[in-house]
């Protein structure tokens, strides 16, 4: 990116006053001055800014982040978070060199400031539609339609063409692996979530599983080439079905590109979780819908590879499900069923999907 000299005194003006004048700039270390442009700011070379406020003359540094795969730096989300939190804690510690700001370039170079900021949102479009848990509610009951079987392979298909577009990145892939074990938001993150000894559960199953799961995590380590573009939360409660097969989806999550798997088991664990919750195991309408989208997205797609990695992937759907926090009503039975689920598909090599009851059981 091009820092142009007008642009960062405007910047400066706006946060330390209209009476600023910017005398020069420089990079650290070096001793030349600058007084034009700066081509290619923004790869990690922090600049010396001098200049002139209410009469005294005054410094200080800007800098950002080095783009870099690794690190949980991936992603421009992961950068600004660590220049968020490091202007809102700088200022707390004794000793510390203070920040004056944070803010973040427009794709037109301007400098903007969102130091002040206490919580950020986000302003999205309307749409309309029904969440797809409806329709599995619905199929629970009652069973299944041909919308049904039409809208899994709208679903399938849609996992399918995303899924096409790959990126070789092994840093990141390798990242995706490791979050889907360890990250706050996956399983270690949910299941220190879970009461102290759950009646569903034996004493040290929780930390059997998760030593399981690390054992995954080594086995998919050395997979960097499935790394594709993602939702990364393919949930019911994010697909909304409009007429027919017309659907959108909704919060996305947990960056651009990930493992195929995360989202095919966001959604088909669902299948299972009704159909449990229903008869304790998997069977009728559900079933079919089930089996109709692994041999629709494997057809599509020629992935037979995803059964021998899906494992901890169903593990993280299933520990949500199970959880007494996001499903409180749940019967003591129905989750023991979805633990004997999880512990029996880690502990196989290959995920048979035709014969899910196995692992129930």
């Amino acid at each position: 990116m091009d820092l142009k000299r007008e642009n960062l005194e405007l910047y400066l003006r706006s946060i330390l006053g209209e009476d600023l004048e910017l005398l020069g700039f420089r990079k650290i270390g070096e001793t030349l001055s600058l007084n034009e442009d700066v081509k290619g700011f923004g790869y990690g070379s922090p600049l010396l800014l001098e200049y002139i406020r209410q009469g005294s003359k005054e410094s200080a540094v800007i800098s950002t982040m080095r783009v870099q795969h690794g690190f949980g730096h991936d992603h421009f989300s992961d950068r600004a978070k660590v220049l968020i939190w490091q202007n809102s804690v700088f200022n707390k510690l004794p000793k510390h060199v203070h920040s004056i700001d944070v803010g973040y370039f427009t794709e037109l170079g301007h400098l903007v400031s969102t130091g002040a900021a206490k919580e950020y949102f986000l302003l999205m479009e309307t749409i309309g539609g029904r969440e797809y848990f409806y329709d599995l509610e619905r199929v629970k009951e009652h069973g299944t339609t041909n919308l049904d079987y039409d809208r899994v392979i709208a679903l399938s298909n849609y996992l399918a063409e995303i899924h096409s577009f790959k990126k070789d990145c092994p840093p990141l892939y390798k990242r995706k692996v490791r979050e889907i074990i360890g990250d706050g938001e996956c399983i270690f993150g949910i299941l220190d979530d879970y009461p102290d000894n759950p009646r569903f559960l034996n004493r040290d199953e929780l930390c059997d599983i998760e030593k399981l799961c690390v054992e995954w995590r080594w086995k998919l380590r050395p997979k960097v080439h499935r790394l594709c573009q993602v939702h990364g939360d393919f949930h019911p409660w994010n697909i909304m079905f409009r007429e027919g097969s017309d659907f959108s989806v909704l919060d996305r999550s947990r960056g651009e590109f990930g493992e195929p798997a995360d989202d095919i088991t966001a959604i088909t664990m669902n299948y299972i979780f009704y159909s449990i919750q229903k008869n304790m195991l998997l069977t009728g309408g559900l079933k079919d819908l089930f089996e109709l989208f692994f041999d629709n997205y494997l057809e599509k797609t020629g992935d037979e590879e995803l059964l021998e990695v899906v494992a901890p992937f169903f593990a993280f759907r299933t520990v949500v499900v199970a959880s007494p926090t996001w499903y409180p009503l749940l019967s003591i039975e129905t989750r023991r069923a979805l633990f004997n689920f999880l512990e029996n598909v880690l502990k196989e090599e290959r995920f048979d999907y035709r014969n899910v009851n196995s692992y129930i059981a």
